[in-house]
């Protein structure tokens, strides 16, 4: 029994060490990551509670929010791009957690002196998206940087996992800390996490290289070249496509999810939090399973299946009734939600960045990036007045029947069926010695 205990201990450590964890910057970005997924959970509760529960916020108003907190990626997207792949990208997030902190901490704030207001909620929603233009796209090249490409499944994976085992055990928590101590002051204590994920990244020790300015660039070029990678490239052409019109329809579910969980089902904001660490077990668990079903499927199937589980969870809304089992009902719809959107973005996000240059990660990111929420706002308003106009169940079937229609189109009549996964990509790209878009396009099995 001993010998059998050591040798289990033996095989433990030396997948550990073989693992980015056994890294000391990659697992100081990874637990800043978990840390601040833990205290989004909180934010992604509270704040929509707040205006919901405290400032009884119209269908219209919550998707007013929404859509501000979308706005800044078509008016900054692009620009953020060229910013990020010219300069180092660990001081980039370190100012926007920060700032995050900052806005974020203005809430409990107004709250304590009697000023809170959906005006007020509208700037803090601008401010944080405007933030995470530059933080999410500058955090993705730097993950790069560090996992290097050919473990980019592997490390999305992780950070994946960190973020499904929040989603699984803070929800509850943050529902909690609302009950007791309102809305508004529960998100105090994610301003705490993001002070102590700056702490974790000043330590990393991480040296990285000066990017290449090249004499002649300009800012107009510079955005050019990217919005003429992702638009000329047979395999991001697709993906944005996949991304641009599924989160259209996204953002009408995230405007719409509070109002519908407390108005419509009657639940508490304790019981939301429990169906959402009920979906952080379907995310958990796709977080384990993405390279197995990728070794299997490739990288472009598993999209279109993460993309179809949203479907079939908006759907299963719709027909769900108000019963004693409302709340089995959400977080089974939550479960399914969140299995098939890891599964999506583990692929989506490894993907990208398996077929695109190291010079152009920023702009190819940011890009992207713009063109999947550029018109995100108009999906938050249209899903606001829908609701209002129809219903929230009504809303919740069109939006399902939409994005089954959306992937029925996609696997059809794109490339993405037959893409390979991200390990065949890199391996293939060393031993082609031409780096431009077409060999990418070549060696990731796209004609």
């Amino acid at each position: 029994m001993k010998a059998m205990m050591k040798n289990r201990w033996q095989r433990l450590l030396a997948l550990w060490r073989a693992g980015l964890l056994a890294h000391r910057d990659f697992r100081l970005m990874w637990l800043s990551s978990t840390v601040t997924s833990f205290g989004g959970q909180i934010t992604m509760l509270a704040l929509p509670l707040t205006a919901v529960v405290m400032l009884d916020a119209t269908p219209a108003q919550m998707g007013t929010l929404v859509g501000l907190e979308a706005l800044p990626f078509s008016l900054f997207s692009l620009h953020a791009g060229v910013l990020i792949d010219r300069v180092r990208k660990l001081p980039i997030i370190l100012v926007c957690e920060a700032v995050i902190c900052f806005a974020l901490g203005a809430v409990p704030l107004a709250a304590l002196i009697d000023v809170l207001s959906m005006p007020l909620l509208y700037v803090v929603g601008f401010v944080l998206g405007t933030v995470f233009v530059f933080v999410g796209s500058a955090a993705q090249v730097y993950l790069t940087q560090l996992a290097g490409r050919e473990r980019l499944i592997e490390a999305n994976s992780l950070f994946i996992g960190a973020e499904s085992t929040a989603r699984l055990t803070g929800p509850g928590l943050a529902g909690l800390l609302i009950q007791w101590l309102s809305a508004p002051l529960a998100i105090f204590f994610d301003c705490l996490t993001f002070v102590a994920s700056l702490l974790l990244l000043t330590r990393m020790r991480h040296v990285e290289p000066q990017p290449v300015k090249a004499e002649d660039a300009s800012v107009h070029r510079e955005i050019r070249e990217g919005l003429a990678l992702v638009l000329g490239h047979p395999i991001l052409r697709p993906l944005t496509l996949v991304s641009t019109s599924w989160f259209i329809v996204f953002q009408g579910w995230m405007a719409l999810q509070t109002l519908y969980a407390t108005r419509e089902l009657g639940l508490s904001p304790g019981q939301l939090g429990a169906a959402h660490m009920v979906g952080g077990a379907g995310a958990l668990l796709s977080s384990f399973l993405a390279s197995r079903i990728t070794r299997r499927l490739g990288t472009g199937v598993p999209i279109l299946i993460g993309v179809g589980c949203s479907a079939a969870s908006w759907l299963l809304l719709a027909l769900m009734p108000r019963t004693g089992h409302a709340f089995a009902t959400l977080g089974a719809a939550m479960f399914v939600f969140d299995f098939g959107i890891m599964l999506y973005w583990i692929n989506y996000a490894s993907l990208r960045q398996a077929v695109t240059p190291d010079h152009l990660l920023g702009r190819m990111t940011a890009t992207m990036r713009f063109f999947t929420v550029a018109a995100a706002p108009l999906g938050a308003l249209a899903a606001g007045h829908a609701a209002e106009a129809f219903g929230l169940r009504q809303t919740f079937a069109g939006m399902g029947v939409l994005v089954i229609g959306m992937v029925a189109v996609l696997y059809l009549r794109t490339d993405l069926r037959r893409v390979p996964d991200v390990s065949t990509i890199e391996a293939q790209r060393r031993q082609c010695p031409d780096p431009s878009v077409d060999a990418s396009a070549r060696l990731a099995g796209v004609d």
